[in-house]
């Protein structure tokens, strides 16, 4: 879809994506970078980070920005009368939490209240609770549940599923987490359904367990700042942003059908906007991940805290306060 006028596009791209592959892959951490620069502007920021990095590289990517040599460059471009500061947005997903929301989500019913609260006992209480391995195990578990693709019948990843769930009820005893195993361990008819409906119909409009299509809806949230649009979007082309998925997107900002998005698609490397949100996406998710793994950089951390969506998809309460800047601030949204 062809939107009129360039200059009010959010240009939008990604780092960290790994498909359905989010407790294997390469990242831990899945960010969506976004801008709303005139293209003018985005030009000129690039040839100032030429001007100050003298790579040769034909495109520039955070990697670029993230060596130390060039820490000055880096603390330029995110900090406050920076080319980018009060212009540009990045949505974080903490992949393992999102495996656990997606897996308590698709399982148990209620509303929102009650499945982020379930999601966010296990995933917090969990490790502490089972121990690494038999966590690990239980990602795991869930992790295949919900996959797409699996070399097995239907049943195998039901069967895999509630045989750990099973297993860490009885270790467990009676915990912060037993309720919810209780009624994990009582779900598994909505499981057998779910594994069903792929087998005979094929995968479903929007994967469970693929991060893209949420943090888009969180971004053209963001953007519409509650009003109906439209939300022009410029987007490093991706597979799954179908017309179909799209429209899914805007349902799923504006349900009573208020509002649009236009959008259309293009090679990063032909837009500097979109090249612009591919290195905050891909500083983000650095930034992030050395936090959540207990190693950041609170310099770092401070510059990105202006960026970050209060609405990201995170578990860890003591690397979500350290971002955000306050230990009260532990709320987190359900991904939707």
């Amino acid at each position: 879809m062809t939107c009129s006028r360039g200059d009010e596009e959010i240009a939008c791209d990604e780092s960290g994506s790994d498909g359905e592959n989010l407790l294997a892959g390469n990242t831990d951490v899945f960010a969506h970078g976004s801008v709303r620069l005139p293209t003018d502007v985005a030009a000129e920021c690039f040839r100032e980070l030429r001007h100050r990095i003298r790579s040769p590289a034909e495109e520039y990517k955070a990697n670029h920005l993230l060596r130390e040599k060039h820490r000055a460059v880096l603390e330029w471009l995110l900090a406050p009368g920076g080319p980018v500061h009060g212009h540009a947005h990045v949505h974080l997903i903490d992949k393992a939490f999102f495996v656990v929301d997606r897996t308590v989500g698709l399982l148990l019913d209620g509303g929102d209240g009650h499945r982020a609260l379930g999601a966010v006992t296990l995933y917090r209480a969990g490790p502490h609770a089972f121990g690494d391995e038999e966590w690990q195990d239980f990602l795991t578990a869930a992790h295949q549940l919900l996959r797409v693709r699996t070399d097995h019948g239907p049943s195998a990843p039901v069967d895999a599923f509630f045989r750990v769930v099973d297993g860490l009820r009885r270790a467990a005893g009676r915990t912060t987490v037993s309720a919810v195993l209780d009624r994990l361990a009582a779900a598994r008819p909505a499981a057998e359904d779910y594994r069903a409906r792929i087998a005979a119909t094929g995968p479903p409009l929007v994967p469970l367990l693929d991060p893209l299509l949420p943090a888009v809806v969180a971004t053209v949230r963001h953007w519409s700042a509650g009003g109906p649009g439209p939300v022009r979007l410029v987007h490093d082309r991706q597979n799954m942003l179908t017309p179909q998925r799209m429209a899914w997107v805007a349902k799923s900002v504006w349900p009573a059908g208020a509002g649009r998005v236009e959008w259309r698609l293009v090679e990063a490397r032909l837009d500097v906007r979109v090249q612009s949100a591919d290195i905050l996406a891909g500083i983000a998710r650095k930034v992030a991940s050395d936090e959540l793994n207990g190693c950041g950089d609170a310099r770092l951390t401070a510059l990105l805290r202006p960026y970050i969506d209060t609405e990201s998809v995170w578990g860890d309460a003591p690397s979500w306060a350290r971002m955000r800047g306050n230990a009260a601030n532990t709320a987190l949204r359900v991904a939707g």
